[in-house]
């Protein structure tokens, strides 16, 4: 069969599968919407948080990072890695304890304020509308390759699937599809990762086939070839890194606390019956997502090994089938600058900003001499010939290594999981803020259980809608838009919900004022130097503020927020001793069975 067939086959069964299990488990009240009724087993919990943590941009575009940058990709590796391991031990077991479904109505009732709980609810929607964003965007990659549609249907097709088991199951019906999506995701990940780790160093686990010999009979490590090739084409060594070393402190930084106030995985510490499942059903998740995490490295270097073998020098008319499949997306291509029929691949841009498909005048690509697709804005002055989205590494790594087209299939399956399950998580925490962090807790506190579902689910249909948009207009590739939603929640969460923990002093106009402060911080720089909006274009990397990138910024908004925060909160009232007794109680090991319900 057809790769297409297969994807088809493949992709309609996991569909069929999510659909059943959201009818299975539809929600039947708002506790149920919220939380699951919390009353999801550890492991399945542990299953659902990895499904829900590791996005589109874990399965589709950190692969894809480390394999264009090389070492500074390390960067989304250690910062995701070492975030949930932040959240699981320093701040998940205080927020069951606590005993509130989101991270607004924690921010709510810890500062006694509806004017915390509405900034919250804000900051909430920002980062979760940013984050799903890079969702979208990878859904639309996978259905405009694989099932042969425009990108942009792509993300209608998978909007439509998540609409209808986010409003339908909510939190319920989210959990158990969940678990499904983890076992298609990390199955989709693992078996191209072993077979290809089994062809190119013998090694059967790609964990040890990254650190190994190739079985060419050079004797030359994996790794080792990969910094010769770099060399041979004028790139920076593989092994080595570009980025200045406060540049990658802060990414990482930012990564990790932003980690710690998403509010998507929070909220899943709220499924399980007690605090000590929230605590194990972390350790299970942390063990779901390194075997991920610990794997990406390798496809990474394997997918840039074959690619540049494959591709480099080689005639264009007798590249494979995938390469020109991909090209008829736009997410890659060749421009033959020189009109000698071959790809040269090298340092520098192949085309002028963005690729820009030239078309004729009934809508049909243009295409070249030898068949290539022609973009309108090349080429560069560059030698290079070759324009890669880093974000096709992954789905395209099992064709560029000639496995099965069924395998080609599943990792499709496998990236449709993954940005599916993130998406499901994200757009029930937007309807949450609507439908009882705004609503209930604020506006018509004394609506019924079955018209707060109304809402719940209003806000849900609301939220997909907003994110189908953001789908087809994102800000950037899967990874960077993603790291840019970290970098929110960094600068707006992570201080409010660490002080409210860990400081009996810090109050309601503290937390306000660095919420306020840290997220407009954020956006503005993110406005700037990522979208170039109020200016002519992006500025310039020499023009970043201590030389920090926009995915890092984060961390400076976040000491910024901590600050006034601290400041803020030591110049006004201190908070009712009842607050203060809470915050007391919250740190108590003993009796910390049931969770308390302040």
């Amino acid at each position: 069969m057809t790769v297409q067939t297969w994807t088809f086959l493949i992709v309609g069964l996991t569909f069929a599968l999510y659909i059943a299990i959201a009818i299975w488990a539809r929600a039947g009240s708002t506790h149920e919407f919220y939380t699951a009724g919390g009353g999801v087993h550890p492991l399945a919990n542990g299953m659902a948080t990895a499904a829900d943590w590791m996005s589109a941009a874990s399965f589709i575009s950190m692969a894809g990072i480390i394999s264009f940058a090389g070492y500074d990709g390390s960067v989304y590796l250690m910062g995701w890695t070492g975030g949930y391991v932040l959240l699981a031990l320093l701040l998940a077991p205080y927020l069951r304890k606590f005993g509130k479904f989101t991270v607004p109505d924690f921010i709510g009732d810890r500062y006694y304020s509806n004017t915390a709980r509405t900034v919250a609810v804000i900051c909430a929607i920002v980062v979760s509308f940013t984050y799903v964003a890079g969702q979208m965007r990878g859904v639309g990659l996978v259905f405009s390759r694989f099932l042969e549609v425009d990108i942009n249907m792509g993300v209608y097709i998978g909007t439509a699937i998540v609409f209808f088991y986010a409003i339908i199951g909510g939190m319920k019906g989210i959990t158990y599809t969940q678990v499904a999506q983890y076992c298609v995701l990390i199955f989709a990940f693992m078996v191209p990762a072993i077979f290809i780790s089994l062809n190119m160093t013998g090694n059967v686990i790609p964990q040890l086939g990254f650190i190994s010999d190739v079985n060419d009979g050079s004797g030359m490590s994996l790794l080792g070839k990969l910094d010769g090739l770099h060399r041979d084409l004028g790139f920076a060594e593989y092994t080595d890194g570009s980025k200045s070393m406060i540049d990658v402190f802060a990414i990482t930084f930012a990564l990790m606390v932003g980690t710690a106030g998403l509010p998507h995985v929070i909220v899943r510490f709220f499924t399980v019956p007690k605090v000590k499942d929230a605590r194990i059903s972390a350790g299970w998740a942390l063990l779901f997502i390194a075997i991920l995490y610990t794997t990406a490295p390798a496809i990474a270097a394997f997918a840039r090994t074959n690619l540049i073998d494959t591709m480099q020098g080689k005639e264009y008319t007798a590249m494979p089938e995938w390469f020109k499949k991909w090209e008829d997306t736009g997410l890659i291509a060749w421009t033959d600058k020189n009109g000698d029929g071959a790809i040269n691949y090298a340092p520098g841009a192949a085309v002028e900003g963005k690729p820009v498909l030239a078309t004729t005048a009934d809508g049909e690509l243009q295409r070249g001499q030898f068949g290539q697709v022609i973009f309108a804005n090349a080429p560069t002055t560059t030698t290079n010939e070759v324009y890669i989205d880093n974000d096709i590494m992954v789905l395209a790594n099992p064709e560029i290594a000639g496995l099965p087209n069924w395998v080609i299939a599943l990792v499709a399956a496998g990236g449709l999981a993954a940005a599916l399950s993130t998406a499901a998580g994200l757009l029930l925490v937007i309807s949450t803020a609507v439908s009882r962090d705004l609503m209930k807790m604020q506006i018509k506190p004394n609506m019924s259980e079955k018209e707060e579902l109304w809402w719940a689910r209003g806000g849900a249909a609301g939220a997909v809608i907003v994110a189908a948009y953001f789908g087809v207009n994102p800000p950037g590739f899967v990874a960077a838009t993603v790291a840019l939603a970290f970098g929110l929640a960094a600068a707006s969460f992570f201080p409010a919900i660490t002080l409210g923990i860990f400081d009996k002093r810090m109050n309601r106009e503290g937390a306000i004022s660095g919420m306020v402060v840290g997220i407009l911080l954020m956006f503005g720089y993110m406005a700037v130097y990522k979208l170039g909006w109020f200016m002519d274009e992006v500025p310039p990397k020499s023009s970043w503020w201590f030389g920090i990138s926009p995915e890092g910024f984060g961390s400076v908004a976040m000491v910024v927020n901590l600050v006034v925060s601290i400041v803020v909160s030591r110049m006004t009232p201190a908070p009712p001793q009842a607050v203060q007794d809470i915050v007391e109680d919250i740190r108590i090991p003993q009796g910390a069975g049931e969770a308390h319900d302040h």
